[in-house]
């Protein structure tokens, strides 16, 4: 009888270990038809930042205003097709307040798209070689696409490392499709989102293993990744409390007078043959290598010296930017911080609002939160930071006017933390399958019976939001919301998903109209 080696390729451990990375591609792959090339909303703003320096060699954003889609367009663009002078700023410039980090992600697939209509137009085709054109567009929307897929791939390897990879794969399937993602993956690709959740992903998955010894070059790209992940999205500064929560152990220690180092007993005397470690000295030096090293004073500032600098200086290109527009490099074109919420935070409508509340929108995210506690308690060192930042990154939105986003599905801002809420989710998971007798048993249980239905849920929600069943702005009706779950989308999503894939056009000309209406019943407070 023949039988496998333990070293053929059907029994290779790097194999087994990449098959959950495969199945995450193959998902990826089998959804790419959903990206929608679509600029509008808050993605005029950003797109104009990649697309009028690099076409037009200017800031100039006028092309980019008059050919935005109506709703954006018609807070701008008068009946004669002008812009409206108080959107000039005091240099003459157009307001733009969105941020210039996601023109800096998109510009390699914008570039390479802009030499492809290029060439093809000297063959014949017939592209505008204008930034417009769906060549263009294509690229950036799969672009986001793209670093929304490396954000959930980050997350589910760092979520590995502490639990079962099934649980860690299970979590990352769920956020990737019972969260707000989704929309911002696909949907609306031209917003920042998307690509705010890949750069907090790799700062947070970049800290992680460059622990326990950071070098000065590790300090350099850890400022690099930092600086364009305030580029891209300015509340991530919240996540930088990882940060804090590590450096204040550090320096106490640094600054705690040093006992003299007395050779114990035992000690090996020089040229001595040393004895043989045991076992319990192997682990008790693992475990000393799983927590940061202490450091000088001089050292720790030196390393926390370079790393701020290297972040202040990827973070000029929106100093620059600000300071075109407005003519300060510290004017954001956001409300100004006097004027937030900071007496008043509204801490229970960010989590349970009709209007985009995270957790009445998103509930599976409410057994993430909870395993993030889970996790703080079961390694500390690497957990409390985590929650940290989560906790940090919500009173921050709390305080925050506009903290319902406008027009956004669920809470828009929190997709930037989608890692924490991958890990706190696989957290979760695993500690509730630990206490099923047969693991695998309870792995379908929990993915079949449970966790798909949180995604389907979300599923219709989305589509019901998309389709504007619910208002897109505002607060919703629950029981309206809770009836065409099950009567409406079940009877409307297949017929709406196969237009969305063959005619997409025509569907968002009527989602336009659509918001256009919305608009119209309920317009913005000036």
């Amino acid at each position: 009888m023949t039988t496998i080696s333990h070293n053929s390729p059907a029994t290779s451990p790097r194999r087994l270990r990449h098959r959950p990375e495969f199945c995450l591609l193959i998902l990826f792959l089998a959804t790419l038809p959903l990206i929608n090339p679509w600029v509008r909303g808050d993605g005029v703003g950003y797109y104009a930042y990649l697309r009028a320096p690099i076409i037009e060699h200017s800031l100039n954003f006028e092309n980019d205003y008059r050919s935005a889609n109506a709703s954006f367009r018609g807070g701008r663009v008068d009946e004669n097709g002008n812009l409206k002078p108080e959107f000039r700023t005091a240099t003459g410039h157009l307001e733009n307040h969105f941020t210039v980090g996601p023109a800096i992600l998109w510009s390699p697939f914008f570039l390479l798209a802009h030499a492809g209509v290029l060439l093809a137009r000297l063959f014949g085709a017939h592209f505008a070689a204008d930034g417009f054109s769906s060549p263009y567009r294509i690229s950036i929307a799969f672009a986001s696409a793209l670093y929304a897929f490396l954000a959930l791939l980050l997350s589910f390897r760092l979520a590995r490392r502490y639990v079962d990879e099934w649980c860690a794969l299970l979590a990352t399937i769920a956020i990737w499709w019972a969260s707000s993602l989704a929309i911002y993956m696909y949907f609306n690709p031209s917003w920042s989102h998307a690509l705010s959740a890949f750069v907090v992903a790799l700062f947070i998955w970049y800290w992680h293993e460059t622990r326990p010894v950071r070098r000065p070059l590790h300090w350099l790209l850890l400022g690099v990744i930092t600086g364009i992940m305030l580029d891209v999205y300015y509340p991530n500064a919240m996540v930088l409390v990882i940060l804090l929560i590590e450096a204040l152990p550090q320096y106490v220690a640094a600054l705690r007078p040093r006992p003299a180092q007395i050779p114990p007993a035992n000690a090996v005397a020089f040229g001595a043959r040393p004895a043989k470690s045991s076992t319990a000295d192997a682990v008790m030096a693992a475990a000393d290598a799983s927590t940061p090293v202490a450091s000088t004073l001089p050292a720790l500032l030196a390393n926390h010296a370079l790393f701020a600098a290297t972040a202040f200086v990827c973070f000029v290109p929106t100093l620059i930017a600000h300071h075109i527009i407005y003519g300060n490099a510290l004017e954001s074109g956001y409300v100004p911080l006097r004027d937030w919420l900071w007496r008043s935070p509204v801490f229970f409508s960010v989590l349970f609002s009709s209007e985009h509340g995270l957790l009445s929108w998103t509930p599976l995210l409410l057994f993430s939160l909870i395993g993030l506690v889970f996790f703080a308690r079961r390694q500390p060192s690497f957990g409390v930071p985590l929650l940290a930042a989560a906790f940090a990154f919500y009173l921050f939105i709390s305080c925050y006017p506009d903290w319902a986003g406008i027009s956004s599905y669920g809470n828009r801002f929190f997709v930037s933390i989608t890692m924490l809420f991958v890990v706190g989710l696989a957290v979760f998971l695993d500690a509730i399958l630990r206490r099923f007798p047969t693991r695998r048993r309870a792995f379908f249980l929990v993915s079949g019976a449970i966790l798909s239905l949180f995604m389907l849920w979300n599923v219709g929600l989305m589509f019901q939001w998309g389709s504007h069943l619910v208002p897109a702005r505002g607060p919703i009706s629950f029981p309206e919301m809770i009836h065409n779950q099950f009567f409406v989308v079940p009877q409307q999503l297949t017929a709406k998903l196969q237009v969305y894939l063959f005619r997409r056009r025509k569907l968002m000309q009527q989602i336009e109209d659509g918001d256009l209406q919305q608009l119209k019943q309920h317009p913005p407070a000036p």
